[in-house]
């Protein structure tokens, strides 16, 4: 399976699809328009280690909402990201069992190779 959760209005993303071949092959979801339910947060957060590795400390409500001043749980970062689709890292890509977090270069350069794409 090959998915990439993605916010269709970042810039960022667009970029990184394109880079990955126009998405072709993949299942392409935009969380704000169809939100990650917990099942898929869940295996997300299975493959990655942890739900705080899929948090964006970068977010906006991040700050605004004090949370950096909180000592959050597990718990607390999957529910954040339930509730709020901005708090999750992207791009999040799927290959096949695979996870890649985020949009650093290593990241992307590691899922393209993964995707059969370099």
């Amino acid at each position: 399976m090959k998915k990439i959760y993605h916010l269709s209005t970042c810039n960022t993303c667009q970029r990184i699809i394109k880079e990955l071949g126009e998405g072709k092959g993949f299942d392409l979801q935009d969380i704000k328009t169809s939100p990650i339910t917990e099942e898929q947060l869940d295996e997300m957060g299975r493959l990655s280690g942890s739900y705080e590795s899929l948090f964006s400390r970068r977010a906006r409500k991040y700050r605004a909402m004090g949370l950096h001043e909180q000592a959050l749980q597990e718990a607390d970062y999957k529910r954040l990201i339930l509730e709020e689709y901005t708090f999750l890292k992207r791009p999040v890509i799927l290959i096949d069992g695979q996870i890649f977090v985020g949009n650093t270069k290593k990241t992307i350069a590691e899922a393209a190779q993964a995707a059969g794409l370099s």
